[in-house]
Order: C-alpha cells, then sequence, then structure tokens
C-alpha cells in the first residue's frame, strides 16, 4: 500500500467524486478526500485505508480553489444533507454534469454528450417537506434537528437553508408545545417515549401546510389544545394529523393515521394543474424544479393526439396530466394504492378525462395492459425508484418497442446502467441533468430514447 493510515500527506485534488468528495491519486492510489474541491493542494490524514482506495480528511488547504466559499451553515459538515455546500453554486452544477458524463463514458457505447445542469435561480429553502427526528441526548434533555451523517445522533438546527421556512417554524413550534406540556419523547435505545418525528409538508404555490406528529401510540393528551395553539400561530396551517408508529423501524411514517383537524390533505399547483398532497403520497420535494423536469420530459418526448402513453411509477399522477394534454390516452401505474386514489381525484379536479390510473406492482401490470389487454403504448415514461428499472421490465418495454421511451432518474448510477440494456434497439437522443437537490450531491436526470 502506497499509503498508511494516520500518517499525512500533501496531495492534488485531481477530480470530485459522485458524492462531492475531492479524489487525489498518491502512486496510482485513490484517495477521497470530503469538502476538497478539483484544482486544490491539501495536507491530508489518512482515516481509513481499504484494498482498492482510502479515505483522508483535511489537515490545512495549501492552494485553494476559486470556486471555494465560506459555508453559511455550521451543521453541514456533521448533517451530511448538503456535501457541496463549500463550493459555488455555479461550480456544484458543473460537478453534477461531470458525474453523469463520467457515468455515461463509462458504460454506455453512445458517447453522447451530458447537457448542462438546469439549475435554480434561488437554490435556498427549496424543500416543501421537512421531516425532523426528536430524541434524548446524551444528557437526558429532548432534542429536534437532523441526524448526523450516518448516524442516529441528532444535530440540533437553528435553521436549515435547503428546507421550507415556515415549515420549519411549524415543526419547531409543535415540538416546543410538547416539551412545555412534559410530554414524553421517543427514546430509540429502550423503545419507550411518545414522540419520535415530526413532518410538515407545504403546497409552495398555494401556502397550505400540513403537519404530522408521528408517536409511539395511538393517542396524544391535550389534543385540542395542541390544535388551537398551533393554528392560531400558523393560519396557514390547513390540516393536522398523528401517525402511529410502534415499530423498531427507521422508517418514518407508521400505516396509521388519525386527522385531528382539517381534511387530511393539502394542495398545490405544479404548472396549470392542481395537485391533493396526503401524509403517504409522493411529491417531488422540489416543485420549483419539478416542473422544469417534467416540462423537459414532455416536450422531449414530442407527444401527439395520436399517442398512447404508459406512465410507470406515476406516483399521484403529475407528470401523468403533464402528458395527457397532448395524448390520446395516458395509463398510469403505482404500487401506492393510496398515490392511485389520489392521482383519479387529481385527474378529476383537473378535468383530465384520458387519464387511467392502476394500482399494483408496475411488472405485473405492464405485462397484464400488454399482454391480455392488448394496450400497445407509443410512448412509455419511466420514472422510477433509485434502484432503477427491474429486469423484467426492461424486457417487456424491449419487447413493445415503443417509438419513444422518456426516462426520468433520481439516481444516474442506475438510469445509465439501465440505459445501457436499450442501447442496441433505442438511440440515446439527450441526457439532462435538472438541479432538484441544491448543495447536496444528489442529481435527477431526464433521457430521452427513440426507436431505432
Amino acid at each position: 500500500m502506497p499509503v498508511e493510515k494516520n500518517k499525512e500527506y500533501i496531495v492534488d485534488i485531481i477530480d470530485n467524486g459522485y458524492e462531492g468528495e475531492g479524489i487525489a491519486k498518491i502512486d496510482g492510489f485513490t484517495i477521497f478526500i470530503p469538502n476538497s474541491i478539483k484544482g486544490e493542494k491539501v495536507k491530508i490524514l489518512i482515516v481509513k485505508v481499504l484494498t482498492s482506495h482510502a479515505f483522508g480528511k483535511i489537515l490545512e488547504i495549501i492552494k485553494s480553489s476559486p470556486n471555494r466559499i465560506e459555508a453559511d451553515c455550521n451543521t453541514y459538515k456533521r448533517c451530511g444533507g448538503c456535501s457541496l455546500r463549500h463550493i459555488t453554486y455555479p461550480k456544484t452544477l458543473e460537478i453534477k454534469q461531470n458525474t453523469v458524463q463520467n457515468l455515461v463514458n463509462k458504460t454506455l457505447q453512445t458517447k453522447i454528450k451530458v447537457d448542462k445542469t438546469i439549475g435554480m435561480e434561488q437554490p435556498y429553502y427549496y424543500r416543501n417537506k421537512v421531516q425532523f427526528p426528536v430524541g434524548i441526548d446524551k444528557n437526558g434533555n429532548p432534542q429536534i434537528g437532523v441526524f448526523a451523517n450516518r448516524t442516529h445522533e441528532i444535530i440540533p438546527v437553528e435553521t436549515c437553508i435547503i428546507q421550507n421556512k415556515t415549515a420549519q417554524e411549524i415543526a419547531k413550534s409543535a415540538f416546543s408545545f410538547w416539551i412545555d406540556n412534559h410530554f414524553s419523547i421517543y427514546d430509540e435505545k429502550t423503545g419507550k417515549g411518545l414522540l419520535r418525528h415530526i413532518v410538515v409538508k407545504a403546497g409552495i404555490k398555494t401556502n397550505q401546510y400540513m403537519c404530522i406528529l408521528v408517536i409511539n401510540g395511538k393517542q396524544m393528551q391535550k389534543q385540542n389544545e395542541f390544535v388551537t395553539y398551533l393554528t392560531n400561530k400558523f393560519p396557514e396551517l390547513k390540516t393536522i394529523l398523528i401517525n402511529s408508529n410502534m415499530k423498531n423501524t427507521n422508517v418514518i411514517l407508521g400505516k396509521e393515521n388519525q386527522i385531528i383537524y382539517g381534511e387530511g390533505y393539502i394542495t398545490d399547483r405544479l404548472g396549470e394543474f392542481e395537485f391533493k398532497i396526503s401524509p403517504f403520497s409522493f411529491y417531488q420535494v422540489n416543485p420549483i424544479q419539478a416542473e422544469k423536469l417534467y416540462k423537459i420530459g414532455v416536450e422531449s418526448a414530442n407527444i401527439s393526439k395520436k399517442d398512447i402513453v404508459f406512465d410507470l411509477y406515476c406516483g399521484i399522477g403529475t407528470i401523468s396530466l403533464f402528458m395527457a394534454k397532448y395524448a390520446k390516452k395516458v395509463y398510469g401505474i403505482e404500487i401506492v394504492e393510496e398515490a392511485v386514489k389520489m392521482a383519479k381525484e387529481n385527474a378529476q379536479n383537473n378535468h383530465i378525462e384520458n387519464a387511467e390510473f392502476i394500482a399494483g406492482d408496475v411488472e405485473k401490470v405492464l405485462q397484464n395492459l400488454l399482454k391480455e389487454k392488448h394496450i400497445i403504448p407509443d410512448v412509455i415514461m419511466v420514472d422510477p425508484p433509485r434502484k432503477g428499472l427491474d429486469n423484467n421490465s426492461i424486457k417487456n418495454i424491449l419487447q413493445v418497442k415503443p417509438k419513444k421511451i422518456v426516462y426520468i432518474s433520481c439516481n444516474p448510477a442506475t438510469l445509465v446502467r439501465d440505459l445501457h440494456l436499450f442501447e442496441e434497439e433505442y438511440q440515446i437522443t439527450k441526457i439532462i441533468p435538472v438541479d432538484m437537490f441544491p448543495f447536496t450531491s444528489h442529481v435527477e436526470c431526464v433521457a430521452v430514447l427513440h426507436l431505432k
């Protein structure tokens, strides 16, 4: 090994990796160094050595990058959410474009040039969903904040610069009521105590808010007083729910909700459409960028009134409704039943009559539509979870051979892996990164494929 643990070295940062970390080499051996930027010279301490690579931490910046800025958040290094907070925003967009381009160069036969990343004009306070864990600190005091990177230690946060301001205030006020009334806080170690998480969802365009208390039980005391206290303070708060989660799990929401105020949902607008958002339904956390993303997807597909479209992993039908305006018929498929219920309501509320939503496993429903109902799509839109498409769905799509495929992805690694499987039959014409999560290492992409 050319490096040893706990030894110091001076290195040049030759690139930035997928998580935004700097990459250096010593005698051809790769070292990953968080918080460093391509072009910098740094003194590092090696903290971990593996057979193929090592990890270092910065002791001193000898030559600084012109793209380095003073981080505007005290907790970003510990929370791990905004791993690019020390880099100028335009440079983060370039890093994300390069990340996708490097994956394309390594994996695809088609050496397509990845478009520039589409950024935000104001890349702050953009997240419309706040999820704050609560717990007990080392001194036995109740705590609300965010988890430290790769741990379950809660870091108190004054203000998170990427989360909606009002949503943060609602969460903190709910926590204050809980503490002022000496109600119990959940302790992960013992499994005892009541309050586990506070989740707040925001309708950015409608200024509507939902507050969810996740508890290790069924009831809370002083329910009516809590509702009065919170709604008087925040008139924009349209609904409050109690979610029961009594399992020892990392999953935030349990399966049962009890509405204690309002209708149990809020609405928001994307483009010209209004959408209902429930506690369980997936809705893009950055609707400003989601609107751009969907517009690119729909325009790139160039859908016509003759086209039948399948929207796989359709959620509450956001992009399905965007496409329905241009298509003959859209079929949306989603495994979460409540999301499908919302999608149907969203179609009805927006007077869209040519969209049909089906609840079920994408792989099975797709087979049923193709092989039993003999419905053949002209365009397939996919927006799968981080793990990407399953092999059977890819096989089915390749058998059907739609004229166009639009693939929206939140994970460039699985996107490029899946695109490689389509390459023989399809021409990849565009890959466009969209910065849905500014200052984090994540990037969303739209890829457009045309049948050869």
